[in-house]
């Protein structure tokens, strides 16, 4: 799992982004807040250090790298150490999951969005949180992507790109929202936060059947 390797090795590094870009953070926090529902069991799909499933009310998170599963364990998420293309789980388990940066990640995005909506109760609703590729910040990531290493192996995808493979695996409402405006080490305080997309470079889906 050559994606997962730079998150075990370099976790400090990870944790440290969000230290240093508090601000813009804290936008994608509570633009993603503004579509996870607040009750119900919930799960993040590649939890990473729980920067998002705790605040947003997830019980269970699954990641392929142990170090990340840690620090995701001190915040609170029952953890489980897996990949999103076959999550260890019941069909109709949960009522949310949540999918934050990491559908860039992945090794098969539509197995990894099959899975998810396998997981999800008929009613359940997915969330997807990512920088668009076609956004100026998405870009200026893959012009620079070589000289990151969590960034290196990643696979950009558009929000069009997006909706198309949600469409395909049976997911048919979707509500957007749409945050950071300037590349986030510019960022000092809170980015508007706006429905639909196409303006902001961290886009949030919430997907429903």
């Amino acid at each position: 799992m050559p994606k997962a390797e730079p998150f075990e090795r370099h976790t400090e590094r990870y944790e440290g982004w969000f230290e240093e870009h508090e601000a813009a953070y804290q936008s994608e926090l509570e633009a993603l807040r503004r579509l996870v529902p607040t009750t119900g069991y919930g799960i993040e799909i590649g939890v990473g250090s729980a920067r998002f499933a705790a605040p947003l009310g997830m019980q269970v998170g699954i990641d392929p790298a142990e170090k990340m599963l840690e620090y995701a364990r001190e915040r609170g998420i029952e953890v489980v150490k897996g990949v999103a293309e076959f999550l260890p789980f019941e069909d109709g388990t949960f009522d949310t999951a949540l999918i934050v940066t990491t559908i860039c990640f992945v090794d098969d995005i539509p197995q990894t969005l099959t899975e998810a909506a396998r997981v999800l109760r008929p009613d359940g609703a997915l969330v997807i949180g990512y920088i668009d590729k076609n956004s100026p910040v998405g870009e200026r990531y893959r012009e620079t992507q070589a000289q990151n290493p969590f960034y290196r192996d990643a696979v950009f995808v558009s929000t069009e790109e997006l909706v198309d493979a949600l469409e395909a695996v049976g997911f048919t409402d979707f509500e957007f929202v749409q945050t950071i405006y300037d590349w986030p080490g510019d960022i000092e305080g809170s980015e508007p936060i706006e429905s639909g997309y196409g303006d902001g470079s961290f886009v949030g889906i919430r997907a429903t059947r």
